[in-house]
C-alpha cells in the first residue's frame, strides 16, 4: 500500500503477573493496520485478543515493544505516554464497541451519545447535541434520542454503542465481538453497519469468533497463545 500505516505495533510483549510468576500474553507481536482496512482478528478464548485490543486503544500498556499511531497532530507513540496524555489521545482517536453495549442506563440515548463528546471539551453543549442527535439519526434511531437504553431492543442499543463510539470522529473503530450478544439477523445487520462505515473511509479493527464473517473483512489475522499463526491451530 502507498498510504502511510494508521498503527504500528513493533514487537509487543505483554507479561501478567500471576502467583505462579509471569504469564505472557502476546509474545513479540507485530501488527501494521493501514487507513481504511476493515480487519478482523479471529481465536479462541485465552488466545490473547482482549489483551491486543487494549495495547492499542491505550487501555493498558506493553511490557516491552513499541506501539506507534498516525494522528492529525502527527505520529504519536502511546507507549510513551504518561497516563494523563494517554487517556486525552484515547478520547479524540479511538472509538470502541463492547459486546455488551455499556450503555449508561440512567441516561437517554442522546445523552449516552453526548458523554464523549462532552468529555472532550471540543463542542460547545448545543453543538454536542447537535453531533449526538446527528449520529443518531445515522444508525437510524434519532426517533429514539429521548428514551433509556431499557426501552429499546438489544440491536438498536448496539447501533447507540456504535453512534456513541464515533462520537469524535475517531481514526480508529475498535469492536470487541460486538455481535455476540446478537442474534443473526440482528448481528448481520450491525456488521453491514460496519461495512458501510469502511466505505466512507473509517478504519475498523474487530475481534470475533464467527468464521462466516471472514470473506467480509477486507483482511484477517488468526491469534493463539498470543502469537499470529495459523487458521487451523487458532481455531482448532
Amino acid at each position: 500500500m502507498n498510504a502511510s500505516p494508521l498503527l504500528e505495533m513493533r514487537q509487543v510483549v505483554k507479561r501478567y503477573r500471576t502467583p505462579a510468576g509471569a504469564y505472557p500474553a502476546l509474545k513479540g507481536l507485530d501488527l501494521t493496520v493501514y487507513p481504511g482496512e476493515f480487519l478482523g482478528i479471529l481465536g479462541k478464548s485465552g488466545a490473547g485478543k482482549s489483551t491486543l485490543l487494549n495495547m492499542i486503544t491505550g487501555v493498558d500498556r506493553p511490557t516491552e515493544g513499541e506501539i506507534w499511531m498516525q494522528t492529525e497532530e502527527g505520529r504519536v507513540g502511546l507507549h510513551l505516554l504518561d497516563e494523563d496524555a494517554l487517556a486525552r489521545w484515547r478520547g479524540r482517536n479511538i472509538g470502541v464497541v463492547y459486546q455488551s453495549f455499556q450503555l449508561l442506563p440512567m441516561l437517554t440515548l442522546v445523552e449516552n451519545v453526548m458523554l464523549p463528546i462532552d468529555l472532550s471539551g471540543d463542542y460547545h453543549p448545543r453543538l454536542s447535541r447537535q453531533r449526538a442527535l446527528e449520529l443518531l439519526d445515522m444508525v437510524e434511531l434519532s426517533a429514539h434520542a429521548h428514551k433509556t437504553p431499557d426501552l429499546i431492543s438489544g440491536g438498536q442499543q448496539q447501533r447507540v454503542a456504535i453512534a456513541r463510539a464515533l462520537a469524535n470522529d475517531p481514526a480508529l473503530l475498535v469492536a470487541d465481538e460486538p455481535t455476540g450478544s446478537l442474534d443473526t439477523v440482528t448481528a448481520d445487520a450491525i456488521f453491514t453497519m460496519f461495512e458501510r462505515l469502511v466505505q466512507t473511509g473509517k478504519t475498523i479493527i474487530m475481534v470475533t469468533h464467527d468464521q462466516g464473517l471472514l470473506p467480509r473483512f477486507s483482511r484477517h489475522l488468526f491469534l493463539h497463545d498470543g502469537q499470529w499463526t495459523s487458521p487451523e491451530e487458532a481455531l482448532s
